[in-house]
């Protein structure tokens, strides 16, 4: 472990992932949701079972959300792509990279899909409400799993242009948008916290 780590931190080293202005708007952006969030659970309150398992929905998405705006910036998925291609080169799998990797996506996507729906059971009863915020979050996760995916070569199509308008701010910038308005209707309906 400590060779891999060598091996990998050798290769990556901590610095701005996307020092532009549309990566700036876009840490920005979740950090605002996380922020609505956080103020939307803050508002839930009482004992009664439907508003705690609003306040631990807002509670989730707030701390899934700030870690995706740090995440923007300090790009630790590249290091953890390191990290397993060294782990791949020390233990003599490189060769298998492939098959791994996608069998990686498929987890991925897997752990989207069934975090989505055990949100959708905790909200059982709310969905009328907070609906948008839980397509919002299922933006995200798609959006995760296609920046995964781009082990491959997803790459550039995400880099592209549609209508003036970079794909990968198509993909990255509707989920979060989407828990921030719905986030801030809910923290107002509530009340303030």
């Amino acid at each position: 472990m400590i060779t891999t780590l060598r091996c990998a931190f050798s290769q990556w080293s901590p610095g701005l992932g996307d020092n532009t202005a549309m990566g700036w708007v876009t840490v920005l952006v979740y950090l605002l949701a996380a922020i609505l969030s956080t103020q939307a659970a803050r508002a839930m309150q009482g004992p009664e079972a439907k508003v705690r398992r609003e306040r631990t929905f807002w509670r989730i998405t707030a701390a899934v959300l700030f870690f995706l705006a740090v995440n923007k910036q300090l790009d630790l998925q590249t290091l953890f792509t390191t990290i397993g291609r060294c782990n791949a080169r020390l233990m003599g799998w490189y060769d298998m990279r492939h098959t791994i990797q996608r069998e990686f996506i498929l987890a991925v996507g897997i752990a989207g899909v069934l975090t989505v729906g055990l949100l959708a059971l905790l909200l059982r009863g709310l969905l009328g409400q907070v609906w948008p915020a839980l397509l919002g979050i299922g933006f995200v996760c798609a959006f995760v799993l296609i920046r995964a995916a781009s082990f491959h070569d997803v790459d550039g199509l995400i880099g592209s242009w549609a209508m003036g308008i970079k794909v990968n701010w198509l993909l990255e910038l509707p989920g979060p948008i989407l828990v921030a308005l719905v986030a801030a209707r809910r923290r107002r309906v509530v009340g303030p916290g």
